[in-house]
């Protein structure tokens, strides 16, 4: 499976996506916009809280191209920060009370300068996060060190498993990846992650497969601690329940099951002024593979940068100016204030 971009599919440009979801129907149309419903429940302009996570997309290279990628990332896509750009990182984190670093990708192991990255922001006491796909770890012998690596510099690592099955897991990802998948998990437990008394925290992420909300995100967890128990006595910490976003490879599988006008319907009638006030982009900068700023991981895929009253670039970072800035919107928003909410850290509300 290619990435959209390298099919020179239509979606693949941001401001196409952006057109579908705002004006594929007369009902999506119809549908409020995102910036009247913040108006209503007193949250527009919507402004961060402060900025307590730096988010980085360190690349949209990846070893898989999973069907409800936000990010169209795969082996074909060869957008990587260079080191230079990781360097204005280290300079925008340097001497702020940012506490987080986290960093996703494509696959962020794929960066050639990773693992010097990780070893630079944890030497200054920041807490890193790692969004693995899990299956890279078991790929070839300088990923399959990786686990080892992690925790030598208490990272955290949070992981995609789609399911606590075979089929389902398989379905969204590939054939073969609920298998990698938990030798990667085995790995990880193999050296105290998901342990009790060892701080080693991993995370496993949920996204559906298909076009619908997640349930309740305490319930998924406790099944999925059960059955991968059961199955492969592996253990985790805590189980993030993601909305699939309107965008990317998603959009396009909205688009061809004929689902988007429902699926847009349900996130606006969902919406929940509660997940509003938690959304991510609060409190997290965005960081692209280019050192764009954006407010957040969504917003980079769509190419809506931080507001131009802002610094746009890592280089000129200001954290008081940017914990000032107006929060970009438009309606693929409703995704993470339905229902219970959703945000790289699970539901909000």
């Amino acid at each position: 499976m290619k990435s959209l971009k390298a099919e020179k599919h239509e979606l693949a440009d941001p401001a196409v996506q952006l057109d579908v979801i705002n004006n594929h129907s007369e009902k999506l149309k119809l549908l409020p916009n995102f910036e009247e419903k913040l108006e209503e429940v007193g949250l527009y302009p919507l402004k961060p809280t402060s900025i307590e996570i730096f988010q980085i997309n360190v690349g949209y290279m990846c070893n898989m191209t999973c069907k409800h990628c936000h990010v169209d990332a795969g082996p074909d896509r060869d957008e990587v920060m260079t080191r230079e750009t990781l360097e204005y990182c280290l300079e925008a984190l340097r001497g702020t009370d940012i506490e987080t670093v986290d960093l996703t990708g494509g696959a962020p192991e794929m960066n050639p300068h990773f693992k010097w990255f990780v070893e630079e922001v944890a030497a200054m006491g920041k807490h890193v996060i790692v969004r693995s796909n899990l299956t890279i770890l078991t790929t070839a012998p300088k990923y399959r060190e990786l686990p080892e690596f992690f925790a030598e510099h208490g990272v955290e690592v949070t992981c995609s498993l789609p399911f606590y099955n075979r089929s389902r897991t398989d379905r969204q990802r590939g054939e073969g990846t609920y298998d990698k998948s938990i030798e990667a998990l085995q790995m990880l437990n193999e050296v105290g992650y998901g342990k009790q008394d060892t701080g080693l925290e991993l995370n496993l992420v949920y996204n559906p497969v298909g076009a619908f909300l997640p349930s309740n995100q305490k319930e998924i967890e406790q099944d999925f601690r059960k059955e991968l128990r059961r199955k492969h006595n592996i253990e985790f910490n805590n189980l993030l329940a993601i909305t699939n976003l309107p965008i990317s490879r998603f959009l396009d599988f909205l688009l061809v099951s004929g689902n988007l006008d429902e699926y847009m319907e349900r996130l606006v009638t969902s919406f929940n002024p509660q997940a509003a006030e938690g959304v991510m982009c609060r409190n997290t900068i965005s960081v692209g593979w280019d050192g764009t700023l954006y407010d957040c991981d969504f917003n980079q895929m769509l190419e809506m940068e931080t507001h131009e009253e802002v610094p746009g670039h890592v280089k000129n970072f200001d954290k008081r100016l940017l914990e000032n800035r107006q929060i970009m919107t438009n309606q693929h928003c409703y995704g993470c204030t339905a229902g219970a909410g959703s945000s790289c850290g699970g539901q909000t509300a």
